[in-house]
């Protein structure tokens, strides 16, 4: 069992570190938060072997705070410990912000240089990471980064204000953060020739980028385009966005078009991997019952009985396929085949559909062509 401490473990980044360590039962985690004592704090260094220091202040109301939240509270972590003479390991977070002379960048630059005379005077090896803008699930509209703010503000249709939009941000991914944040725990922190530490995926985008990134999300609900997430930092900004949503506003409609047959609804797009869509067909009746060019698809009955005809546009021969939602199987639509699929059951069918290309009415690529399904042979 190893036991390390977590300041700020109430905070952004602790909140995820922690929730990452905690999946290790070999590991006991001694959360120090805002309301934690100095007592606490020395209890708890006495019997940690390692220190993840994330405790600090980014949005006081006094910016005298920021000495005290930031340098103070470092300071004092670095004297208990060296009076301990344990040498226990120390990663920090600290902020780009570091190098500018402000209220916020003096604390940040003061906290690193406690830890740095911690090293050289008592030997604990100190990790220290000047990160700049953390996106991701848990963090805070108004506080950690503009990224919370716009995901928080668009996901809940509120305006956000962008002043100069060619802004270009420096960013990395929370779960980046943390997975560094264990390598250095375990040995293997990424380590500047000044001596820093950093995360080894970053990303750059301007307020405009991340703005239409955020709203494209938002429309993806209506056109059901997704983007395309072959690109990591669009992935995690995604999770990132959809954390903010409201509990309320978790789930939305699909448009199900409806006649006698049954229904059919468009699920998700992508101008990469075509568009998903899911089907209710009543007892006997028959959907399809034409062909493509070019469009491949892929039929998956997941509920009921059907029977899945092609017939070659320039044959008579017909080929049948039997396929239940009990077992389910995923029948391939080759190009250059006429095909219908029929409910054979008592019940309705349920069947999703892929397509590799979204549906365009302008160039459909389908064409009418009844199966003669009166002869032909059954494949299972």
């Amino acid at each position: 069992m190893k036991t390390v401490l977590v300041t700020g473990a109430g905070g952004f980044i602790g909140k995820n570190l922690c929730a990452s360590l905690g999946q290790d039962e070999d590991i006991e985690i001694l959360r120090f938060e805002r309301d934690s004592t100095r007592e606490e704090l020395k209890e708890y260094l006495s019997r940690a072997e390692f220190v993840f220091h994330l405790a600090g202040i980014n949005r006081p109301d006094n910016e005298a705070e920021f000495d005290v939240g930031n340098r103070g509270l470092t300071q004092d972590l670095a004297g208990i410990l060296l009076e301990s003479s344990r040498g226990t390991p120390v990663a920090m977070t600290s902020s780009i912000q570091a190098e500018l002379d402000n209220s916020y960048g003096r604390s940040k630059k003061a906290s690193e240089e406690a830890l740095f005379t911690l090293s050289k005077t008592g030997g604990n090896p100190v990790y220290i990471y000047r990160l700049p803008n953390v996106f991701g699930k848990w963090s805070k509209p108004d506080y950690n980064s503009v990224v919370a703010t716009f995901c928080h503000n668009i996901a809940n249709g509120t305006p956000i204000r962008i002043d100069n939009a060619s802004t270009e941000l420096e960013l990395v991914y929370i779960d980046d953060v943390v997975s560094e944040l264990v390598a250095a725990m375990n040995g293997f922190a990424s380590v500047e020739p000044d001596g820093f530490c950093y995360v080894k995926r970053n990303f750059k985008a301007t307020l405009q980028e991340l703005a239409d990134n955020l709203y494209a999300f938002v429309d993806a609900r209506d056109n059901l385009v997704v983007p395309n997430f072959g690109s990591y930092f669009t992935r995690s900004l995604f999770a990132t966005f959809v954390s903010f949503y409201n509990q309320g506003n978790f789930g939305y409609e699909l448009e199900m078009r409806s006649d006698d047959r049954g229904w059919l609804a468009e699920f998700i797009k992508s101008e990469q991997f075509g568009q998903i869509f899911v089907s209710r067909t009543r007892p006997g009746i028959t959907r399809g019952n034409h062909w493509h060019n070019t469009k491949i698809e892929k039929f998956l009955v997941v509920e009921g009985e059907a029977e899945i005809d092609f017939q070659k546009v320039d044959s008579r021969e017909v080929v049948k396929y039997q396929v239940s939602g009990k077992r389910l199987k995923v029948i391939d639509i080759p190009a250059g085949y006429t095909h219908s699929i029929t409910n054979t059951g008592s019940g309705d069918l349920i069947t999703l559909f892929w397509a590799d290309e979204i549906y365009n009415p302008e160039k459909a690529d389908t064409y009418f062509l009844e199966v003669d399904a009166t002869s032909g042979q059954s494949l299972r």
